[in-house]
This record gives C-alpha cells, sequence and structure tokens, in this order.
C-alpha cells in the first residue's frame, strides 16, 4: 500500500508517496524519482510505546509516547479498523509520526482532535 506524506527537507515541504517493500524497507517516490529508504520505525513505535495493546478484554489503548501535536485523524467512532492500519498522525520534534492499530477492531473513543497537543502517556484512542 501507498501511502503520502508531508515531508520537510532542508527546509522545503514535500510531498511523497511512500511504501513498505518489507520489514523496515522502503521506496520513497519523490519527484519523479525512487529511493530506496531503510528505516528503523517500527522498533522506534515499539521504544515510544506509540500504540499497544491493552491486556483487559482485548481492547487497544492508543497512548502517547512522546509529547507531539495532533496533525490528523484518519478514522471516527465507530469504524472497523484492522491492526497496523494508520489511524491518526502526531507531530513531534519536527516530524509526522504514523500511529497504527495495535488490534483488529471497532473505534470506541477518540480523546484528542486536531491541533491538539498530548504528553507522553495520554490517552489518544481507544479500540476494542
Amino acid at each position: 500500500m501507498i501511502e503520502e506524506l508531508k515531508v520537510k527537507i532542508d527546509g522545503k515541504d514535500h510531498i511523497v508517496q511512500v511504501e513498505e517493500t518489507e520489514a523496515n524497507k522502503l521506496k520513497v517516490h519523490l519527484e519523479g524519482k525512487i529511493y530506496d529508504v531503510e528505516t528503523s520505525l517500527s522498533s522506534e513505535q515499539n521504544d515510544y510505546n506509540f500504540g499497544n495493546k491493552s491486556d483487559e478484554g482485548g481492547s487497544g489503548t492508543i497512548k502517547a509516547g512522546i509529547p507531539g501535536v495532533i496533525f490528523s485523524i484518519d478514522v471516527k467512532v465507530g469504524d472497523t479498523v484492522k491492526k497496523k492500519q494508520k489511524v491518526l498522525s502526531l507531530v513531534a520534534m519536527k516530524m509526522e509520526n504514523q500511529i497504527l492499530s495495535p488490534i483488529d477492531g471497532t473505534v470506541k473513543e477518540i480523546k484528542v482532535k486536531k491541533d491538539d497537543k498530548v504528553d507522553k502517556g495520554q490517552v489518544m484512542m481507544v479500540i476494542e
């Protein structure tokens, strides 16, 4: 699946298309050129605890792993989501971080809105 992202390179905004080719490897399409990129995004998401699965009742509670600002919310209450589906974006340290659903389920609560500032550990969304 190809996703479109807004990125800043050397101070200039760009829209890029990104597709995951295998674990920690991406193809980035920028201005007619394709770049092969290696990333540690998956491990960073685990380190920052962007999305975590609750042990109670199989629900997924998504907490902010680091302080930031909500850039986009890609689902609404009642939507059915798949594990690893992008549900929102959080801008932290001048980088947009895609927050993925930790489980298959239904969005039960969205506790933030676009442009909200969030603190580390703050619950942003609940999926059951």
